[in-house]
């Protein structure tokens, strides 16, 4: 996802005063959220202040104003979190009080998403990691905290630019490439660990199969993959393929055949992981459309 976009066609700013009722007959109130739109022009208040800002924006959004109708599709998403996050504090602030809630709910164990980081670090191993499909970074970020060597990757350079801006005042060093993840610029085996985490429901099989022989190229040791489990892909997340266990176990089962020690379960989500042993020619990428 590309979330710092902000099309003019998306309007956000911060209320300070009392709320006060609309007469326009398109607007919708949210328990956080005052939406209208004009003339093309999708309008949205909030009263959200700095000490609320966090990566729980995106359930937020989700729940207020995508199952509300209010938001057409994953562009106009993208603009209001971005919009939320810049009109709520000045400047560089609020993306760096965005970033400290975020990491200080999901390492204590309070973010919705903070399970699925949990159960991904302690999955890692060795003393370096290659992330694919960073976006925020979140998850680079507390490897780096733990010690490890990190590089985070993914194609949106805006998103990457700010990870290198925060992670200073962050105190938290990570490396970072603007790559697509099915060609990422270093060598074969450069790190021990490679994660792909809920990455590969943003893209069609093909292109994710791409990833996963990318991801296995990189990797000395181990490919972490986390995927969500949902009966209809998030169009508002960007999400476009539908992951059940029976798909991993598929894509599981080809892997093995290539000599790779393979494995598939569940927590919060699907997992697959792949462990190097004895690599022969990697598998022509199956992936079942489940119906």
């Amino acid at each position: 996802m590309t979330m710092l976009s902000s099309p003019p066609e998306v309007l956000v700013t911060r209320r300070t005063g009392a709320h006060l009722d609309h007469t326009n007959d398109t607007a919708l109130c949210t328990t956080t959220f005052c939406t209208s739109r004009s003339d093309g022009v999708l309008s949205v208040q909030h009263d959200l202040d700095p000490d609320e800002i966090s990566d729980e924006l995106a359930v937020l959004l989700a729940t207020e104003l995508d199952d509300t109708g209010v938001l057409r599709g994953q562009s106009e998403f993208e603009a209001v979190f971005t919009g939320v996050v810049r009109s709520a504090a000045a400047g560089e602030e609020g993306w760096l009080a965005f970033y400290r809630n975020s990491l200080n709910r999901l390492e204590q164990g309070s973010a919705a998403f903070a399970p699925v980081h949990q159960h991904a670090a302690s999955l890692v191993v060795g003393g370096d990691v290659v992330d694919l499909g960073s976006c925020f970074g979140f998850f680079p970020l507390r490897m780096a905290a733990a010690g490890l060597t990190v590089t985070a990757t993914d194609i949106s350079g805006s998103t990457m630019d700010l990870l290198d801006r925060v992670s200073g005042p962050l105190r938290r060093t990570v490396r970072t490439l603007t790559c697509d993840a099915a060609c990422v610029p270093l060598p074969d085996g450069a790190a021990d660990t490679v994660t792909v985490l809920h990455l590969l429901e943003h893209l069609d099989p093909a292109a994710a199969g791409s990833v996963l022989r990318e991801a296995m190229r990189l990797a000395r040791r181990r490919v972490i993959v986390a995927v969500p489990f949902e009966e209809v892909p998030r169009a508002c997340y960007g999400h476009v393929q539908r992951f059940d266990d029976r798909v991993l176990r598929v894509i599981a089962d080809a892997w093995r055949s290539a000599g790779v020690r393979a494995g598939v379960h569940e927590y919060h989500g699907g997992w697959l992981i792949l462990d190097r042993c004895c690599l022969t020619p990697q598998p022509r990428f199956v992936h079942p459309h489940p119906r």
